[in-house]
């Protein structure tokens, strides 16, 4: 019988481990220099020494904690961790530190995603044309009668299109990154029921101006959705 209410032995109990020991970690449970040990984290969640080490792969390769002999699992320093690892950030939007960590990621998308979209309405191909054209469409669709989950859906398409299609690999890997601010935002209600519609217009608006190949006025529009989405935060993450 395994412990902390998790599943059997297998992947389902090492994303159950992964995923509460990264919580715990993130949300400052466990503080730098404090150190886990794998026995104890074994007997925790009734798991083989296997499932913990991976765990621990993971969790080193996010750069969270180090592994050092004959002391045990130690965590790092906050400004060590990996803060681009989608995981990461989901577990830190799970957490007491949401409202600064939405912002700190909402001011990086308005660095970057304006710059995406003038330089995909330079780049864009007629496909890249046409799939954010319809995730657009698609965002104007679900907008209203609370299908948040749907527009969801359209919305990561969409920035993701943007990244993509800006030609640029540094940008397009970003769309993880992305993916998971927006869906932090939806899961944990910092959102309002419906859509802004006039953030849903400018949307299209953008898409428009990438099919048109209107560097500046893409790149302009996006920046007013990020705008847009830092005042959200004011109001419901202040």
């Amino acid at each position: 019988m395994t412990t902390e209410g998790s599943p059997g032995q297998g992947q389902g109990l090492h994303t159950h481990v992964l995923d509460t020991l990264g919580l715990a970690i993130t949300a400052g449970e466990y503080l730098p220099g404090s150190v886990l040990r794998t026995d104890e984290i074994a007997e925790r969640f009734d798991a083989s020494r296997t499932v913990v080490r991976e765990v621990v792969r993971v969790l080193e390769s996010m750069h969270l904690v180090e592994s050092r002999r004959r002391v045990g699992v130690t965590v790092r320093p906050t400004d060590e961790w990996n803060v681009y690892d989608p995981r990461v950030i989901r577990w830190r939007l799970a957490g007491t530190d949401r409202p600064r960590q939405l912002r700190s990621l909402t001011v990086l998308r308005s660095a970057i995603e304006p710059v995406a979209a003038g330089l995909a309405a330079r780049l864009a191909t007629p496909q890249q044309c046409a799939e954010l054209t319809e995730a657009a469409l698609g965002m104007v669709r679900t907008s209203r009668g609370h299908q948040l989950e749907g527009y969801l859906q359209h919305d990561i398409a969409f920035h993701r299109v943007v990244l993509n299609a800006s030609g640029n690999e540094m940008f397009a890997r970003l769309g993880d990154v992305v993916a998971e601010v927006l869906t932090g935002r939806t899961e944990h209600a910092v959102m309002f029921h419906d859509p802004d519609p006039a953030a849903v217009t400018l949307h299209v608006q953008v898409a428009e101006a990438v099919r048109e190949g209107d560097a500046e006025r893409a790149e302009a529009l996006t920046r007013r959705i990020a705008v847009g989405a830092l005042e959200e935060l004011d109001v419901l993450a202040p």
